[in-house]
């Protein structure tokens, strides 16, 4: 990654050389070109720009929707997980919630192996994406024919997974090309696309399971999948061309070891184990209070259109404030809305209420990461930006596999012979997830002691 990418905001703007401001301004490794010094920067000077214009513009609205198809069906699990638990032949099974942390947790953890080797051979970027679309495809037909919970998490956990990985990886570091000084508003809004499709995919997803069951709602999904991904694909482009290097890049982990990294990633970890908790839950919460198939579908709804506008706010902020501070922010509200809200609520209109202030608090978490990315390369002295990404990502992974049986477990725990949601069979996962959401904060004291 470019100097830029990992000092955007903070280099003065006047330039020397035109082969200087190529290198700042553009974000591009001219060494890795062949030619004369003229060339490279007539080269580079035919590149369309960054952080503006209609191709940057149309590239993030190409990615945004692409996190919106991709993301949006696993963070809509809560609506299969309420079916699946209510309906035959997976009524009464155990381990019914790994399915959906199995598709998020494996997109996570496989971003280091996939970013890594993307990375080594870069001209496999755009194949990467077309394979990533039909192996997506195909695992929601093939989950269509399951018939015991085990195929559900091989098909719609495991290789849904896999081809969202090979998909969202080489999306993660065209953005990396394409914006520099506006690097976290634009994952920001690109991460919103989650929050979206946690709004519009549950809804359908929810209409197709109680009139047609989920075998159909998984082959319709699947094809609207493909037909609403392909054309994407066009605008999912590099900015910068294919490096005509004769070497490949080395994968440069050295950062795992700096103690910025690690207490940032420790907090990333922590966080994740509770997050999901919510996501999964809410709907049979909310039946349990004595919503219908339609309302029980509702917090979900809600937590993702308050994550919209909580990425876009962070992924703003990230660009200015230290990362610290914004972890403050989104740590002291997620905590709170657990503790306070969700802890005690005894109506549906507590319950939604818990799910829009968490969601814009907690959902914001990872538009945190651009400025980990920053933080990171300051104190390493090195530009692994993408690495550290790919790190981050696997990070929040643990968290998400974890969650699925630690879940599960805690549920059997009984009541607490409490108020609220903690006199219920659910109270155990409050205060995991309230736990969770205030440990997601330890770098805040990290920075007190100079480590961030």
């Amino acid at each position: 990654m470019a100097r830029a990418s990992t000092e955007a905001g903070s280099r003065p703007t006047s330039v020397t050389t035109p082969i200087e401001h190529a290198r700042d301004g553009l974000n591009i490794e001219l060494e890795s070109y062949s030619g004369s010094e003229e060339q490279h920067y007539l080269n580079v000077s035919s590149l369309p720009p960054v952080d503006t214009g209609k191709d940057a513009w149309l590239f993030l609205a190409a990615a945004f929707m692409v996190e919106t198809l991709v993301w949006g069906f696993p963070f809509a699990y809560g609506i299969f997980q309420e079916y699946y638990s209510s309906h035959a032949p997976f009524e009464g099974s155990s381990n019914i919630a790994v399915i959906g942390t199995c598709a998020m947790g494996i997109m996570y953890l496989s971003a280091p192996l996939v970013f890594g080797v993307i990375q080594q051979y870069p001209h496999s970027k755009r194949p990467c994406i077309f394979a990533g679309l039909l192996i997506m495809c195909l695992a929601l037909g093939l989950s269509s024919l399951s018939t015991k919970v085990i195929h559900l998490v091989i098909t719609q956990g495991v290789f849904y997974a896999i081809g969202g990985g090979l998909i969202y990886s080489p999306v993660i570091m065209f953005v990396d090309e394409w914006f520099v000084k506006r690097k976290g508003f634009a994952f920001g809004v690109m991460w919103a696309g989650t929050g979206l499709g946690g709004v519009v995919i549950p809804l359908l997803l929810q209409w197709f399971l109680n009139q047609y069951g989920f075998r159909t709602a998984l082959r319709a999904w699947s094809i609207i999948l493909f037909v609403a991904t392909g054309p994407l694909t066009y605008f999912l482009k590099p900015r910068l061309p294919i490096a005509q290097a004769s070497h490949s890049r080395s994968w440069d982990l050295s950062f795992v070891k700096n103690k910025t990294f690690l207490l940032l990633q420790v907090g990333n970890i922590l966080e994740g184990l509770g997050f999901f908790v919510p996501s999964i839950y809410l709907p049979t919460i909310a039946r349990g209070l004595g919503a219908n198939n339609a309302l029980s579908a509702l917090p979900v709804i809600l937590f993702n259109v308050a994550s919209v506008f909580g990425c876009v706010a962070m992924g703003s902020i990230i660009d200015r404030w230290h990362v610290t501070t914004c972890i403050l922010v989104s740590t002291i509200g997620s905590t709170l809305s657990v503790f306070l809200i969700w802890g005690l609520s005894t109506s549906m209109g507590q319950l939604l209420a818990f799910s829009m202030v968490y969601g814009l608090f907690a959902g914001s978490y990872t538009s945190t990461w651009p400025g980990v990315m920053v933080a990171v390369s300051k104190s390493s002295g090195r530009e692994s930006g993408i690495m550290v990404f790919a790190m981050l990502a696997a990070g929040r992974g643990i968290g998400n596999v974890a969650c699925g049986p630690v879940s599960e477990a805690l549920t059997k725990l009984g009541d607490w012979n409490s108020v609220g949601t903690y006199g219920t069979n659910y109270g155990s996962l409050v205060v995991f997830t309230g736990v969770s959401a205030a440990l997601g904060g330890i770098s805040v004291l990290g920075r007190r002691i100079g480590w961030v």
